[in-house]
């Protein structure tokens, strides 16, 4: 296994700095079980208000459910540890445990439904909209593109390969629309929008802004539907996120300039005096260092490694990104909501780089672990294909998606070599 081997290299076993509780999301009592209130919420509370005992000859800790002890993991360097021995189980939950409830998610552009396990375990479930090997139409504009299931199944295992550890854990799963949506919404809003096609497929189409009409429906064969479930992080009720705008954010603009297109980040067309300012300024970064939070610590280094993700998946919807309140400004970046990756394979999009471009810094380590991605024992496409391979929608993406990864990571060094050379 090639990804046993790269696990196993001195490059992805660099020491986190040593956990203290202040640098934990939660600070748990090892000797309290946790139970969940039965009155619906998807709360926790500790034992003193619980009823059940613990079973015999275990500890508090192994009587949680696997997406509680993901939880509970969360610290200031990481959302999850590299050698996670509760990953499998955390994908397999995903992947299997069985839908109680199904409810659309509010918000947001396109339909989406939340999910809840027996376990009170809860998954974000985005629908499959377009096949494999459909591609992005040229003359879309990026906000109006799909999203994409399999993208957020991918950049969740993309993401781990690179090290960064900053997505919630994703499974593909086929769902039945009938019995685990239909049949089990509370949702009266949702429930209004199920039908039978002509073809005799149930289809439904929820309440959204976009894609939610009868045109757009999500059509199961004859009931049978692709989808990602990502974990939900947990409740911002009990862990505060905040959500910050990306100084390199596009502008969501038919004619302003941060379009799709050219290799330099134009091609949008309309009038100069409505682009964003990074498009117009080449020493743009000068004026990011010296704002915070990006004047001290890692944060623009942490930005440029989202860049990096996000060039190698062709995501160009990154408007903003989210930390958890609690460890301030010195945390990781949470990389959430990765749909409109894997569009394009025939194209790169290079303005998508241009914080790494203007600012002409990457972390070291991230920069060692791009270089050996690029040998051969460490190909970033077979990486990823065999991590996909275990998926239960395998085969996640098409080859000339995997393709693409190898030659936009060469663009990504070759950046970073014009930098040193400068």
């Amino acid at each position: 296994s090639k990804l046993a081997a790269l696990f196993e290299h001195p490059l992805y076993n660099i020491p986190i700095p040593e956990v203290t509780k202040k640098d934990k999301l939660f600070v748990v009592n090892p000797m309290e079980k946790f139970s969940l209130r039965s009155s619906g919420s998807d709360e926790w509370v500790s034992s003193s208000k619980a009823e059940t005992l613990l079973p015999t000859g275990k500890t508090a800790y192994d009587t949680y459910p696997a997406w509680l002890k993901f939880h509970v993991g969360i610290n200031r360097y990481e959302l999850y540890p590299r050698r996670d021995p509760l990953m499998p189980t955390l994908l397999r939950d995903l992947a299997t445990q069985r839908i109680v409830s199904s409810v659309q998610k509010s918000g947001g552009t396109q339909l989406k439904l939340i999910m809840t396990f027996p376990n009170y375990g809860q998954a974000l479930f985005k629908p499959m909209k377009q096949t494999r090997d459909q591609e992005t139409p040229i003359n879309f504009f990026y906000f109006s593109d799909f999203e994409r299931h399999n993208a957020e199944i991918a950049a969740f295992h993309l993401d781990r390969i690179l090290d960064f550890r900053r997505i919630p854990p994703v499974s593909g799963r086929l769902v039945n629309i009938t019995k685990e949506i239909r049949d089990i919404t509370t949702d009266k809003k949702l429930a209004k929008t199920f039908f039978i096609s002509p073809a005799g497929n149930v289809c439904f189409y929820g309440e959204c802004s976009y894609y939610c009409s009868t045109e757009h429906a999500l059509c199961g064969k004859p009931d049978r539907l692709e989808g990602s479930m990502a974990a939900l992080l947990p409740d911002k009720t009990l862990a505060k996120r905040r959500s910050w705008r990306s100084p390199w954010r596009r502008s969501y603009h038919k004619s302003k300039k941060a379009g799709g297109g050219g290799g330099g980040g134009g091609g949008g067309g309309g009038v100069h005096g409505a682009a964003e300012p990074w498009e117009l300024n080449p020493n743009y970064c000068a004026q990011v260092r010296e704002t915070p939070p990006y004047d001290r610590g890692h944060r623009l280094l942490d930005l440029i490694d989202m860049t990096v993700l996000d060039f190698l998946m062709g995501n160009m919807d990154r408007h903003h990104y989210e930390t958890f309140e609690k460890f301030g400004n010195d945390t990781f970046l949470l990389h959430l909501d990765n749909g409109r990756g894997f569009g394009t394979h025939s194209r790169d999009e290079l303005s998508i780089l241009a914080p790494l471009q203007q600012c002409c810094s990457i972390k070291k380590s991230t920069y060692l672990r791009l270089q050996l991605l690029a040998t051969q024992p460490y190909r970033l496409s077979d990486l990823l294909r065999e991590a996909l391979a275990a998926d239960p929608l395998a085969p996640v993406l098409a080859e000339p998606h995997l393709r693409a990864l190898d030659r936009r990571l060469g663009k990504v060094l070759a950046a970073v070599g014009r930098c040193l050379a400068r």
